[in-house]
This record gives C-alpha cells, structure tokens and sequence, in this order.
C-alpha cells in the first residue's frame, strides 16, 4: 500500500500550532511521560570536541541537558517548527547553533557548515513526523564514520494490558503522537543495507525502545 506523506510546509504549519502555546509547559509536562531521554544521553560518551546533532530537538531540552552532562561538545540543533525553536534560543543562547528544517531533507552543509557529525540524536519525534522512515535515512546520510545515531521513542506498548494500552494510543494520537511498532525493524534493516553497527533495547513493558546504530 503507498504511503500518504504529509507536505513538510504542512507538516511545520501544523507543529507550530500546536506548539505556539505548548511550548512554554512542554519541558515540565513531558518528563512524565517521554521516559528513556536521560539514559540515551548518559550513553553518548562523546569526547571533547564531538559534534552532536540533535533532530527535531524542539525546546533545546536535550541539547542543554548534554551540555552539562558531555561539556565540550559542539552542538546543533534542528526542527520543522519556528516555535519550539524560539525556546530552544531561549534555552540555549551561543550554545549551539539551531536551523528550522525539514527532518527528511535537510541540507546540513547549507545550514550548519558541515555534512556530517559524531552523534546524531532523535528523541521521541519519529512518532510524530509522517515520513519518520525518511527521516531514518536522512540521519544515517548526516552520520560521520565512527560516528553513531541514538533514537529514543515509544514502543510498542505491548507489556501493557490491552485496555490501557487503546487508551493510551488513542490519548498520543491526539498529540499527533503514532507509536511506530515497526521502527526497531526498519531501522535495523537500513544499517544492515549500509553494514553499520546495531544495538537495540526494549524499555520496560515495551513502553519506550532506544536503538544505536554505529558507522564504521
């Protein structure tokens, strides 16, 4: 079956309405419910120096928490939305470089200075970008070699018994949150296509999986 992809122009216009006033409360209501972001980045090990790129980093709260957690670090930061980004500004200031950008196509080179870095993170955002298996390959293109791609995002919540886990689909699904139950799969298949290194881990009832991919 073809798949229906929505317009990144759309797909941005949408972002920003939802989040030109979730934005401000985004960062204290999300901590207890987007679980797994902190272990990721604990797991960075970056050196001093290490590029890091966060995709779709919305309000710079990743981003900020590695840069006291990995100091040294040269960071940035992109996303479809305007409005996350004025808080991820806010947040961030001179401490890293941020661009507004379609996360399936992006040009880095144009709006970074450079093609490809250390690490590259997506954290809890293939959920809620319709095209997140070009969003995937785009990614690995952006990976420098011995870098690695870290993703966290919601499993397949199937520890969960079945009535809270319809009630809890339906509830994301009204953030235009889609928990992708074939993303492990998919995204194991592009490193294998490209020989790249994979580790994954299934969160606790299968309520968030994280997946790191190695190049070579």
């Amino acid at each position: 079956m073809a798949r229906t992809l929505v317009k990144a122009s759309d797909h941005g216009a949408l972002m920003d309405a939802v989040y030109r006033s979730q934005r401000h409360i985004y960062d204290a209501t999300r901590k207890y419910f987007l679980f797994g972001r902190d272990s990721l980045i604990a797991r960075l090990k970056p050196d001093a120096g290490t590029t890091v790129l966060e995709v779709a980093c919305g309000t710079g709260r990743n981003l900020a928490l590695i840069d006291r957690r990995w100091p040294g670090c040269t960071l940035y930061g992109l996303d479809i939305s305007a409005e996350m980004l004025k808080s991820a500004q806010a947040k961030l200031g001179n401490g890293a470089r941020l661009a507004c950008g379609d996360a399936t196509s992006f040009d880095a080179e144009a709006l970074f200075g450079r093609a490809q870095f250390d690490r590259v993170v997506i954290s809890y955002a293939l959920s809620m970008i319709p095209d997140w298996r070009g969003t995937l390959a785009q990614a690995f293109d952006v990976l420098a070699p011995g870098g690695s791609l870290h993703v966290v995002d919601f499993g397949d919540l199937g520890g969960l018994p079945l009535p809270l886990r319809a009630g809890l689909r339906s509830w994301l699904k009204s953030f235009h949150v889609t928990p992708r139950d074939k993303l492990a799969d998919v995204t194991v298949s592009l490193a294998t296509q490209r020989r790249m290194r994979f580790r994954t881990r299934r969160g606790p009832l299968g309520y968030f999986q994280t997946i790191v991919i190695t190049r070579g």
